[in-house]
């Protein structure tokens, strides 16, 4: 019975830990990401569509982003949208495809985006916490009803808390990686 609770348990932390390396690829750094466009719609033909619907978009240089629409109708309502959205990025258009120069980032830009990014890494944190917390009072209801016994009670909170652990270091790791990314110029 205390398996059940520990691959529910499980699964919900690697969600979590996919959901962290989400939001990270989505923090600007001074580098080109298809990822930073993730968040972005366009409204063409009558209904709003994410950007990666509507082209394609590669990376040829470490600072270029090219976007390539499959429909060169839809190009100026992506530019539009680039623009209104909060990346603070300008596309440059030539008929055909849109290129968007990544800026460098300045010293004091570059310690807002560690400060959004650890916080990011606290609530997924608080997250996992959740999770153990969650897991736990379940084995506790268990025992309650006496479908487990003390023993494995205390082996299922064990393991429930390594795992924790487990996840919360991921996190911990991806966050270090995020911050280097960030800090390099």
């Amino acid at each position: 019975m205390p398996d059940d609770e520990r691959a529910r348990a499980e699964q919900k932390m690697k969600e979590i830990v996919e959901a962290t390396r989400r939001e990270f690829a989505q923090i600007r750094t001074g580098r080109a990401n298809p990822a930073l466009l993730d968040r972005i719609t366009v409204e063409a033909y009558g209904d709003v569509y994410p950007i990666n619907q509507l082209a394609s978009i590669s990376v040829p240089e470490a600072r270029l982003l090219v976007i390539q629409p499959w429909d060169r109708k839809v190009l100026p309502n992506i530019e539009r949208a680039i623009l209104k959205s909060d990346l603070a990025l300008t596309p440059v258009s030539d008929g055909s495809v849109l290129r968007i120069t990544i800026p460098t980032l300045t010293e004091e830009r570059r310690r807002d985006l560690v400060k959004i990014a650890k916080k990011v890494a606290e609530d997924m944190r608080v997250a996992v916490r959740n999770a153990r917390r969650e897991a736990i009072d379940a084995l506790r209801a268990k025992q309650k009803n006496k479908e487990i016994t003390e023993d494995d009670l205390k082996k299922g909170q064990e393991d429930i808390q390594k795992l924790t652990d487990k996840f919360i270091a991921e996190i911990d790791a991806l966050l270090e990686a995020k911050e280097a990314e960030i800090m390099e110029v």
